[in-house]
């Protein structure tokens, strides 16, 4: 009978800690990643002008939603993607950050390893 007891006793532990850990968040997807930086496209592809208000809008919502490191390699991951399907320039990509006045650890680019970003 105490082989019961302490078998229920773990039993009841083990349950409580699952109730108790704090599941892990998921990693920002794609289609987030996409939908914020689609105002950009424009600037991005051109080079030219400043970007759209609603492109800076973008970056501050990715800003907001990659706040571990997890977030940030999986929209680094996107971005590099989307990166591949238009003519990025690379410079307007990387001044985007600074005609947005936004401080985002996720550069824009096609040739970022995404494994390096802390």
């Amino acid at each position: 009978m105490k082989g019961a007891a302490v078998i229920s006793m773990v039993v009841l532990v083990l349950a409580m800690a699952q109730l108790i850990a704090k599941p892990a968040d998921a990693a920002i997807s794609c289609g987030q990643v996409d939908s914020n930086l689609a105002p950009c496209i424009p600037y991005l592809t051109t080079g030219t002008g400043e970007p759209a208000p609603k492109c800076c809008d973008g970056i501050r919502s990715l800003k907001a939603n990659t706040a571990t490191v997890d977030d940030r390699r999986a929209a680094c991951a996107c971005v590099k993607a989307a990166a591949d399907h238009y003519p990025v320039k690379e410079d307007a990509a990387s001044a985007l950050p600074t005609k947005c006045q936004v401080a985002i650890s996720i550069p824009i680019s096609k040739a970022i390893n995404c494994e390096t970003i802390n």
